[in-house]
């Protein structure tokens, strides 16, 4: 084996420990990721209602960085006491309509 080789496969080595190395902490991340999500799962169904929690899957689906934010809050404020625990769906859609208000509306008129 040439001097280029034995350097090549040194290389090759280091590469996949590198690679093994990156692989297990992602999944450690992952891990660590879904963890919380169930938390806050767990912690959401504590809080709202079923039918608070439908509202706010559906409205999971179609925004779903304004849902995450939006649940977070909602955590935050059941557990600083600040609201009634269940959440009903009454009360969740007055919050959302709280939170559009300071939203702009766009209307788009033909002339």
């Amino acid at each position: 084996m040439s001097e280029y080789d034995e350097e090549l496969e040194k290389i090759r080595k280091r590469r996949l420990i590198e690679l093994q190395q990156r692989l297990a902490q992602e999944q450690q991340e992952a891990q660590i990721r879904q963890r919380l999500e169930a938390q806050k799962q767990a912690l959401l169904r504590r809080i709202l209602t079923p039918e608070a929690r439908q509202r706010l899957t559906n409205l999971k689906m179609v925004r779903p960085q304004f849902a995450s934010q939006l649940e977070l809050q909602l955590i935050q404020i059941a557990q600083q006491g600040r609201i009634a625990i269940p959440i009903t769906d009454e009360q969740l859609k007055n919050i959302l309509m709280r939170l559009q208000t300071g939203k702009r509306e766009i209307r788009i008129r033909r002339i």
